[in-house]
C-alpha cells in the first residue's frame, strides 16, 4: 500500500473589499468602522452630530416635549443627567485591545468615571484608529433601502444647503443607539391628572424639582440614580417598582423623603397617585424612568424587519436578518451586557462575513435559528420586549462569537468582574462606585493591559 500523501493545505480564498455604510458614530460605529478598516473595506459613517461620541455627547439641552411625543420636536439624542457616572468599572468597560485605562480620558480618573470621561476615551479611540476621517459629521441618514442587491442610502447636511444625496453601497451596518426615542409606562387616570410628566430622557438636574414630591417609575439603573440626585432637593421622591419586596412602601435606607412603593394603580384629578401596595400620595411631578424604543426610521425594508413590542427581528444572534444578509446588519441592539465589548466582537463577526472569511448559516438555518430563540423565550414567559436583554448570557454569546471570528474568549476577570459590580451595587446602590472588593480582579485586568499600555 502506498504511503498517504500529505495533506495539502486548503488555498486561501479570495477576500471581498466592499464599500460598506455605518449609521452612526457613537461607541458602537466607531467599532465598526475600525474593524471593518481592519479587513479591508471602504467605509463611510455617518453621524448627525458635529463629532463622535453618540449618546455620550451631554447637552444641557432637553426637548420641547417632556414626553418627547411630538413627531415636529427637534429631537435630543443624548439622555445623559450632568452627574452621571458609569455603572460599570472602567477596566471591564474598555474596548478588548484599547484599554479604558485613565490615562486615555482626561483627568477623571475615577474607577466609575463620569459622563465626560468616557466621551474623552472614544474621542481617543478614534484619534488613536483614524477613524474621524471616514466620518461624515451633521450628516443625517434619511433612507437606506435594498435595490438591486444594494443598498441604497440618502442623507443630507443636518443644517440644510446641498439638497439629498444618494449613494449606493455594499452592504449597510445601523449602530444608531437606542437610548433616543423613550418608552412609556401606560397609567390610568393620566388624561385628567393635573401634574407634569416627563421622561428620564428629558432630565439632566434636580433643581427644577426644589420642595416638589416625585414619583420615578422603574428601578433600573438610571431611576436609582435620578431617584437619589432629586431626592437632595426635593420635598419627597417616591419609587414605583414593578418588581418591589414584599411589604411596600419602604422607606429607602439612608433617606428621609424617599420612598419604595409597588407599581402605580392610577391617577386622579386631585393630584393624588394611588400604588398598587394601597398607599396614596399628592404628586407635582411624574417621570417615566422607563427605558427606550429600538427605532429606525429611515430603514426600508417592505416589513422584513420588523419592531414589535421592542424585538428587532427576525434576527440571527442579534445582528444579521436572515432574508437581507449580510448586506444589512445591527451592532449594539443587546442590553444589560457591558456594551463596548460586545461592539467589538459583533463588528468582527460582521466584517469577516462580509469579506468571505467567516460563513453565515443559510438563510433557512438561519430564520430557524432565530425562531426557535423566540420559541423559547415564550415558553420562558419572556414578553418580546425582553428579548434583546443578555444579562447573564452575554458572555456566553460574546465568546460565541469570538470563536466565529477566531478570536480569543473574553477574559474571565472581565465576566467576574461584571458579576461581582451587578452585586454590589444591588447590595450598596449609595457607595458602590467608591468602595469595592474585588481589587484582585483590578490586578489581573492590569496585567493583561500591560502588552497594550
Amino acid at each position: 500500500m502506498p504511503p498517504l500523501s500529505p495533506r495539502l493545505p486548503t488555498p486561501p480564498r479570495p477576500l471581498r473589499r466592499l464599500h460598506l455604510a455605518v449609521v452612526g458614530a457613537g461607541a458602537a460605529g466607531l467599532a465598526a468602522a475600525r474593524e471593518l478598516r481592519r479587513e479591508g473595506h471602504g467605509v463611510v459613517v455617518f453621524e448627525r452630530a458635529a463629532s463622535v461620541g453618540g449618546t455620550w455627547i451631554y447637552t444641557p439641552s432637553v426637548e420641547s416635549d417632556p414626553l418627547s411625543l411630538d413627531p415636529t420636536r427637534s429631537v435630543i439624542h443624548s439622555s445623559l443627567y450632568s452627574s452621571l457616572r458609569t455603572n460599570l468599572p472602567r477596566e471591564s468597560m474598555g474596548f478588548l485591545d484599547y484599554p479604558f485605562d485613565a490615562r486615555r480620558g482626561g483627568g477623571d480618573s475615577r474607577r466609575f468615571p463620569g459622563h465626560s470621561e468616557v466621551l474623552r476615551y472614544l474621542e481617543g479611540f478614534a484619534r488613536e484608529f483614524d477613524l474621524d476621517r471616514l466620518v461624515r459629521f451633521r450628516t443625517e441618514v434619511v433612507t437606506v433601502a435594498r435595490e438591486e442587491g444594494k443598498w441604497k442610502v440618502r442623507s443630507r447636511k443636518v443644517n440644510g444647503g446641498g439638497g439629498d444625496e444618494n449613494e449606493v453601497y455594499d452592504g449597510v451596518l445601523v449602530c444608531n443607539g437606542h437610548y433616543t426615542e423613550p418608552r412609556l409606562a401606560a397609567i390610568p387616570g393620566m388624561d385628567a391628572w393635573p401634574g407634569k410628566e416627563m421622561h428620564s430622557h428629558n432630565y439632566r438636574s434636580p433643581e427644577p424639582f426644589v420642595d416638589q414630591v416625585v414619583v420615578i417609575i422603574g428601578n433600573s439603573a438610571s431611576a436609582v440614580d435620578i431617584s437619589r440626585d432629586i431626592a437632595t432637593i426635593a420635598k419627597e421622591v417616591h419609587i414605583a417598582s414593578r418588581e418591589p419586596p414584599h411589604g411596600t412602601p419602604i422607606k429607602e435606607p439612608g433617606y428621609d423623603n424617599m420612598w419604595l412603593h409597588s407599581m402605580i394603580e392610577s391617577t386622579h384629578r386631585d393630584g393624588r397617585v394611588v400604588f398598587q401596595d394601597g398607599s396614596s400620595v399628592y404628586v407635582n411631578v411624574i417621570m417615566h424612568c422607563t427605558g427606550y424604543k429600538y427605532h429606525f426610521p429611515f430603514l426600508e425594508t417592505d416589513g422584513i424587519v420588523t419592531v414589535d413590542d421592542n424585538r428587532v427581528g427576525p434576527l440571527y444572534k442579534h445582528v444579521f436578518p436572515p432574508e437581507l444578509a449580510p448586506g444589512l446588519s445591527f451592532i449594539g441592539l443587546p442590553w444589560k451586557v457591558i456594551p463596548f465589548p460586545l461592539f467589538e466582537l459583533q463588528s468582527k463577526w460582521v466584517a469577516g462575513v462580509l469579506s468571505g472569511r467567516i460563513d453565515l448559516p443559510t438563510k433557512e438555518e438561519m430564520m430557524e435559528d432565530a425562531e426557535a430563540f423566540y420559541s423559547k423565550l415564550e415558553n420562558d414567559g419572556q414578553p418580546k420586549r425582553y428579548t434583546h436583554n443578555l444579562s447573564i448570557f452575554q458572555f456566553e454569546y460574546n465568546n460565541w462569537i469570538a470563536d466565529q471570528c477566531g478570536h480569543l474568549p473574553v477574559e474571565e476577570w472581565r465576566k467576574e468582574m461584571y458579576t461581582a459590580t451587578s452585586k454590589r451595587r444591588r447590595a450598596h446602590p449609595e457607595d458602590y462606585r467608591d468602595e469595592w472588593d474585588d481589587d484582585h480582579l483590578i490586578a489581573q485586568a492590569k496585567e493583561d493591559f500591560r502588552k497594550f499600555l
